[in-house]
């Protein structure tokens, strides 16, 4: 019990500062110009072009099309080829949960996208919170978990938890520096992907246990 506390507290924990940051989004958005033009003028440079060519390329992975088609394959591997039932549901489970929250959190701000130079088609939709930043977080963050508690190599398994959280934080910089997003944006996406990561964990451990022990799962 101790332990799912300690996940929901630091879920309720994240959600508040997403919450509080979403205030100030919202009401008193001139309190953030300053520190996000900052963030936008470092990450962005003169827009060399070998770097607009390679952010073109990563801002993929948090595509909305892309990363749910990625994210139910390994889902559907993990169900039906491992028998990893619940490592299934909370990776495909997080993303649509994130997906749900992210959007609803937009129109409820609806922050206006940056009013820079777009080096992609503006995106549809509000800006804040960033839902490449918080998709592709939210991932990481399951997939480490899943990770480590079934890869056996310790070298294996921190190489592939690292590869998979830098995918995230790239991807996320990709927005900044492509226009699109601002950086308070990014921070808004990843608070809401850690919320859910934390708040659905203590549930997911639970039914594995409880599976595992039913024979209901590997």
């Amino acid at each position: 019990m101790k332990h799912k506390q300690n996940y929901l507290v630091g879920a309720s924990f994240f959600l508040v500062i997403f919450t509080m940051l979403g205030y100030l989004v919202k009401f008193f958005p001139e309190t953030l110009a300053g520190i996000d033009s900052s963030i936008q003028t470092s990450v962005r440079g003169d827009l060399p072009a070998n770097a607009t060519a390679f952010f073109k390329i990563v801002t993929n992975f948090g595509h909305e099309v892309f990363i749910f088609v990625y994210v139910f394959a390994i889902a559907f591997v993990f169900y039906f080829w491992k028998k990893w039932k619940a490592e299934a549901i909370l990776l495909a489970g997080n993303l649509v949960l994130m997906g749900i929250f992210s959007t609803g959190f937009k129109y409820l701000y609806n922050r206006p996208r940056p009013s820079i130079q777009y080096l992609i088609p503006k995106p549809m939709g509000p800006s804040f919170p960033s839902w490449h930043a918080a998709a592709t977080m939210v991932v990481a963050l399951s997939l480490v978990v899943i990770m480590e508690q079934h890869l056996t190599k310790t070298t294996l398994k921190r190489c592939l938890q690292v590869l998979v959280v830098v995918i995230a934080l790239t991807t996320a910089l990709s927005r900044i520096y492509l226009g699109v997003h601002y950086p308070s944006d990014i921070l808004g996406g990843w608070l809401l992907a850690f919320a859910i990561a934390a708040a659905t964990y203590p549930f997911y451990d639970k039914k594995r246990f409880e599976w595992r022990f039913q024979g209901k799962q590997e």
